[in-house]
C-alpha cells in the first residue's frame, strides 16, 4: 500500500478498522484509523491524544492538562468511528473502492462498498474468504492479503503507467 501511496499521493485514502500500526510499519504515511489506535492514549478531560504509557491502571496524568482521565484511543462498541465525514466524502468521489480482509459484518465500514457503488466507483474485494458483502462487489479475489495485495498493486501501477 505504501508503493501505491507513493504513486497516487492524495488520490489514495487508506482507511483501516485495525487499531494497530500495521500500515505505518509497512511504510504508509497517511492512514485513517477509523477505530482509533492502540498505542495512543486519549484524555477524556481535554480530548487531546498522546503516546500511551505502558499502563493506564495507575491513572497517569495527561501530558497536556494533567487530568487523570486517560483511556486507550480505541473506538468501543456504541461509539462513533473517527473521520466518517472525510470517509463519506471520499466514497462519494472515488473511482475505485477496494476492501482488503473484511468480514463485511462491522458497520458502518461494511456499508462503504454500497456508498462507493452508488457514486459509480468500481469495487474490488481482496479477501481470504467470502464476506457478508462479497456479492455486492464488482470483483472478488480470494487468497492471502500478503499475496493478493502486492499483486493487485503491481497490476494497478502497470495500468496507471500504460494510461499515463
Amino acid at each position: 500500500m505504501a508503493r501505491l501511496e507513493d504513486a497516487l499521493g492524495d488520490d489514495l485514502l487508506l482507511v483501516t478498522q485495525n487499531i494497530d500500526d500495521l500500515h505505518e510499519r509497512g511504510g504508509s504515511r497517511t492512514v485513517i484509523h477509523m477505530h482509533g489506535r492502540i498505542g495512543i492514549a486519549l484524555c477524556r478531560s481535554c480530548g487531546r491524544p498522546s503516546a500511551a504509557p505502558a499502563t493506564l491502571l495507575d491513572r497517569p496524568p495527561c501530558p497536556h492538562c494533567a487530568g487523570r482521565t486517560l483511556r486507550p484511543d480505541v473506538v468501543w462498541f456504541g461509539e462513533l468511528p473517527y473521520d466518517l465525514d472525510l470517509i463519506g466524502r471520499a466514497l462519494a468521489e472515488c473511482d475505485l473502492f477496494v476492501a482488503v480482509g473484511t468480514s463485511g459484518a462491522v458497520y458502518p465500514a461494511a456499508g462503504f462498498v454500497a456508498s462507493a457503488l452508488e457514486a459509480g466507483a468500481r469495487t474490488l474485494e481482496l479477501n481470504l474468504t467470502v464476506s457478508e458483502v462479497s456479492s455486492v462487489f464488482d470483483e472478488v479475489r480470494m487468497g492471502r492479503a500478503s499475496e493478493l495485495v502486492p499483486a493487485w498493486v503491481d497490476e494497478l501501477l502497470a495500468e496507471l503507467r500504460r494510461t499515463a
